[in-house]
């Protein structure tokens, strides 16, 4: 039986080339995978803990947070991407974040960012037979379609979260009203008008019980 490897068995092998790609500080390989073989809450929760989200109640930076990151695992998941792979995904989407939160980078600017991340991912490392490129064209551009529904279609959304303080996320955008108000007592237009027809112009001048007994 041959003693070769598998495409996906090489990508799981770490080497000194890897390092030109982008790998998520935050947790290590073995954290990742340990991550991606829970589910549902208990995935949510681990990303929760490991994270240190602990005000996502009440921060809604950190709710959204929390959300776009165990989004981006659960799509890693889905696209059985491995643990080198999935670390790639998530540093793209933490400085894709940091870029709108911290840098203040306009979408054109962030865009090319992300192609600068992502190209060397596409090309073999070393021109080894035995290597691969970190991603295929097909995990790219699924990769790429991901990033453009779940960031950059909702660039304006993220940058009024990360870039505006808590209080103006808070209070909303102020705004003033002007309101009509007359302190002086209503006086009739003309000599002669009652105040009552001043009031009501609309109301019919009816005669009185006095002018009828006339």
């Amino acid at each position: 039986m041959s003693g070769g490897v598998t495409r996906r068995e090489k990508k799981e092998q770490p080497t000194r080339e890897e390092n030109v790609f982008l790998q998520w500080d935050a947790l290590t390989h073995q954290q990742i995978q340990d991550l991606m073989e829970k589910t549902g809450n208990d995935l949510q929760s681990k990303i929760k803990e490991l994270l240190g989200f602990r005000n996502h109640q009440t921060c809604m930076r950190e709710t959204a947070m929390l959300d776009y990151y165990f989004c981006g695992v659960c799509w890693a998941k889905e696209a059985n991407f491995t643990s080198i792979q999935t670390s790639f995904t998530m540093a793209v989407l933490q400085m894709l974040l940091d870029n709108i939160g911290v840098k203040k980078m306009a979408l054109v600017e962030n865009l090319m960012e992300f192609a600068k991340a992502l190209g060397p991912t596409c090309h073999c490392p070393t021109p080894e037979a035995d290597t691969t490129p970190l991603l295929d064209s097909k995990e790219a551009t699924a990769l790429i379609n991901y990033i453009r529904n779940s960031l950059f279609q909702n660039y304006r959304l993220f940058e009024l979260l990360f870039t505006t303080s808590r209080e103006e996320l808070l209070t909303g955008v102020e705004r003033t009203i002007d309101v009509f108000s007359c302190q002086d007592t209503l006086s009739p237009l003309e000599e002669g008008i009652s105040t009552q027809i001043a009031l009501c112009p609309n109301m019919k001048n009816t005669p009185t019980n006095s002018s009828e007994a006339q």
